[in-house]
């Protein structure tokens, strides 16, 4: 008998549960945010564009609730965490940027590194104090790119690569799941990682280079799964019970697309020392430690 292939349609009720879903304007996020909304889940996108953010929210079942949320600012992290009360199921790290030419953010840091993981590694631990549930941190098959300095997370010593700092900051990603998962043993709170395979949304088109613009527009025709399929690991995660620092991804050739399960990382990705190195690491860079 074959075993049925897990979708959304296999999501338990959300009733009563409270979810932030950060990056909930567009691609990924917005269709998780969508399909927890529809299964009765209080849903807080966590956005930059509010007004982009209600426009949505108004198109989720039962409406949904938008605040500001720029995780290349940590400012604006303190200040959404400040302002939180109340308890939070899940919380769900989707935001991101892919590939963008080298720029700094406002507290001087490098642009991929700093909103795909400092941004979340402070609002994690600020909102760690209400979170009743399991944080879910989105990475990528790209961890597989490169590999991983932790001398120079900010890009100053070596010659700068789109593609290899993004993979960097997915490696992040996986670390510190790792690594908050360890955190949180003997607390039945749990972290996860998911990954979409490559999936057709608008995340690849800032790298500011017309050939990569072109090849991945044609690459989302012919070999990404939809941004609906992509979202899948997400939302698995989001509402499965899995093992310890479980990493979902889709179930076909190389990662590509297809159905959720659990997926392997890379040996870095893996590696306990450096996920224990990157988190210390990322309190000094953000000036947020661990809560608990």
């Amino acid at each position: 008998m074959t075993e049925q292939k897990w979708t959304s349609q296999r999501l338990p009720s959300f009733e009563g549960r409270t979810v932030i879903v950060t990056g909930a304007t567009s691609g990924l996020g917005r269709i998780v945010a969508t399909e927890l909304g529809a299964k009765g889940a209080r849903v807080v996108l966590a956005v930059r564009n509010v007004a982009a953010g209600e426009e949505v929210a108004a198109t989720i079942s039962g409406g949904a609730e938008v605040r500001a949320l720029d995780l290349a600012d940590l400012s604006s992290v303190r200040s959404f965490a400040a302002a939180w009360e109340g308890g939070i199921d899940v919380l769900i790290n989707n935001a991101g940027i892919m590939m963008v030419p080298k720029r700094l953010t406002i507290d001087g840091y490098e642009s991929q590194f700093a909103t795909n993981h400092l941004g979340h590694f402070a609002l994690t631990n600020l909102l760690l104090p209400h979170i009743t549930d399991r944080v879910v941190t989105v990475a990528s098959s790209a961890h597989r790119w490169g590999g991983f300095d932790l001398d120079d997370l900010n890009w100053e010593r070596r010659a700068y690569q789109p593609e290899k700092a993004y993979g960097q900051s997915k490696i992040s990603n996986l670390l510190f799941t790792l690594e908050l998962q360890r955190r949180l043993e003997g607390t039945g709170l749990k972290a996860y990682a998911a990954h979409p395979g490559y999936a057709a949304t608008n995340l690849q088109g800032h790298t500011g280079n017309a050939l990569k613009h072109a090849l991945m527009a044609v690459g989302n025709r012919v070999v990404a799964q939809s941004a609906e399929a992509g979202a899948l690991p997400t939302l698995y995660a989001a509402s499965q019970d899995l093992p310890p620092a479980s990493y979902v991804g889709p179930d076909g050739l190389g990662e590509y697309r297809g159905s959720p399960t659990l997926v392997g990382r890379t040996a870095v990705a893996s590696d306990p020392d450096l996920a224990r190195k990157l988190w210390t690491e990322s309190e000094a860079l953000t000036g947020v430690s661990w809560p608990l």
